[in-house]
């Protein structure tokens, strides 16, 4: 029975060290994806609705990551205040223009 234990010991342990060293050139592990959000909103337009519904950010053992949120947010935030400013900027321009759209004669006159 000795010699049974301590030859499937040997043969255990050849296999382990075979399976560990004797890996090749392929890598055990696939490469793990950064735990680092990449802004997946576009840089060169203005986020329209389907970027913010297609944002899904990376959960971890706690929840979403707090920077990854907040630069989120930092960034709809400002594009947010920059077409607000647009549209006041517009109404303003609107507002200031001649309603009935013949500005250079008085009554309807011509």
């Amino acid at each position: 029975m000795f010699w049974f234990l301590l030859i499937t010991m040997v043969v255990v342990v050849a296999a382990v060290t075979l399976a560990v060293v004797g890996g090749g050139d392929s890598e055990v592990l696939p490469e793990v994806a950064p735990e680092q959000l990449v802004d997946p909103l576009p840089a060169a337009r203005p986020v329209d609705r389907a970027d913010v519904e297609a944002l899904r950010l990376p959960v971890t053992a706690r929840g979403y990551r707090m920077a990854d949120v907040d630069d989120v947010l930092v960034r709809l935030g400002a594009e947010l205040a920059e077409r607000d400013a647009r549209i006041a900027e517009l109404e303003e321009a609107l507002a200031g223009a001649d309603p009935r759209g013949d500005a250079g004669t008085e009554g309807g006159e011509k």
